[in-house]
């Protein structure tokens, strides 16, 4: 079962009518269609909004046994209906348990999935599928620590959003067969795909999520290659090849594979779990590492990438308190600057209406001319007028400066409207560490001159 089929809106296979409403939900057009389940394009007139809407046909499926097992894949999805909400995570809105037609209500991506992109003549840069897998990795991180191992990472469950036909974001979809390690209910184990699937899941061992990262792992190579990263004709080869074979070096196969990108690649597709990455964040620092340490060829056309950004709002003291999808949150919704020498990010008098974080760089700050302070990198600027309950205190008392060139993550009112209400709340508690060390700071001052001096 997949959440997603890349098939044409305007393809409507011979003898069968699109139909004009699912529940509540108005039809708008066919997104997929496989033997016992079928994806529409959907309107939630209610909430404004486009979903993907997936009905599984239970009366398509003629072994009983085969039914209750697709009741399990079902009931594995309909669980976790408002359960995960992570930028690079698919959402389940709804689940209706009808007798006939059971159906999920689902984000709609608009842009389909990475399946085309595994052929020779569609390959993606090297750089976006680095890119595609730390956003993955990350994903993958989050779903993990709510308990689930997905079991069944492949590029058809890997959906891409696209801008002006290029991929832009990647998001992981279809739970139906995630492993739930919280639940006592009865699950459908031995599932996968043989293409990407893991030794010890093959062969039903116990699971981590080191299991996954096998998969997404091979989903990668495929990506790099266009290829799998093992092949064989029929089933019991093919099988063999997974306990046994070695993956091709991908180095000869595509130019600008350095060797320090192979190494990563092959690492997370050892056949013991404990030759993997030990953890979803080391894999995922490993593939940042590749972008950072210029392992990987960067497109003409890129600028700074998401990956990159993230890592740097994670070292910042700012958001030390942030959880990674707040993160996320940050990097996408925030405006990103880069400013030179001399320029007055404020001039005392002016209106505020944004504050800025120090991601690179350094200000210093004037009052009647004389410097009262310097902020590097980590710190606040702004929000003292940005905060204030009046407009006559939303005036800077200051003029702050660009003392070497910095870079800036910056927010207005506008954009902050944005966020989540828990990363705004976030946001109230980072202000208030600030606010109280720059107190403690003008008290020692006062109490201590000349230490302080």
């Amino acid at each position: 079962m997949q959440s997603s089929i890349t098939v044409p809106l305007d393809h409507v296979p011979d003898g069968s009518e699109l139909p004009a409403q699912i529940g509540k939900y108005r039809v708008l057009g066919r997104l997929g269609e496989g033997a016992t389940s079928e994806v529409f394009l959907c309107r939630d007139d209610f909430r404004g909004r486009d979903v993907a809407v997936k009905r599984v046909r239970v009366s398509a499926v003629g072994d009983p046994m085969e039914v209750r097992y697709f009741e399990r894949f079902f009931a594995a999805e309909a669980a976790l209906v408002g359960q995960l909400e992570h930028p690079n995570v698919v959402q389940i809105f709804d689940a209706v348990p009808d007798p006939e037609q059971p159906y999920l209500v689902m984000e709609y991506v608009a842009g389909g999935t990475l399946r085309p992109y595994c052929r020779a003549d569609q390959l993606l840069s090297l750089e976006m599928i680095v890119e595609i897998g730390f956003k993955c990795a990350m994903a993958l991180d989050y779903v993990f620590r709510k308990g689930l191992i997905h079991r069944d990472v492949k590029p058809a469950n890997l959906l891409v959003s696209l801008v002006n036909g290029n991929v832009t974001g990647v998001k992981v979809s279809d739970f139906g067969s995630a492993l739930n390690l919280d639940s006592d209910l009865t699950q459908v184990h031995r599932v996968g795909s043989l293409a990407y699937i893991a030794p010890e899941q093959l062969e039903g061992a116990a699971l981590d999520c080191r299991a996954d990262m096998y998969s997404l792992a091979a989903v990668m190579y495929h990506l790099i290659a266009g290829r799998a990263p093992l092949d064989a004709p029929v089933h019991s080869a093919m099988v063999h090849q997974i306990y046994h074979g070695t993956p091709e070096s991908l180095v000869p196969l595509r130019a600008g594979v350095t060797d320090g990108l192979d190494a990563v690649i092959q690492r997370a597709l050892a056949k013991k779990p404990d030759d993997r990455f030990r953890t979803w964040d080391e894999f995922a620092q490993a593939l940042a590492g590749l972008i950072t340490n210029r392992l990987v060829p960067r497109a003409q056309t890129q600028g700074v990438l998401d990956s990159e950004r993230f890592n740097l709002l994670r070292s910042l003291e700012f958001f030390a308190g942030f959880g990674d999808v707040e993160l996320w949150e940050v990097v996408h919704r925030a405006r990103w600057e880069r400013f030179h020498f001399g320029h007055a990010l404020y001039r005392r008098g002016e209106e505020g209406r944004s504050f800025h974080v120090i991601a690179l760089g350094e200000v210093e700050v004037f009052r009647e001319g004389q410097l009262v302070a310097q902020l590097g990198v980590g710190t606040s600027v702004g929000e003292m007028a940005y905060l204030a309950p009046s407009k006559g205190l939303r005036r800077h008392s200051t003029d702050v400066i660009v003392a070497k060139t910095a870079t800036t993550i910056s927010f207005t009112p506008d954009t902050m409207a944005q966020l989540s209400p828990n990363a705004r709340h976030l946001f109230d508690q980072a202000f208030i560490h600030v606010l109280v060390r720059r107190l403690h700071a003008a008290h020692e001052s006062l109490a201590h001159p000349r230490r302080i001096l």
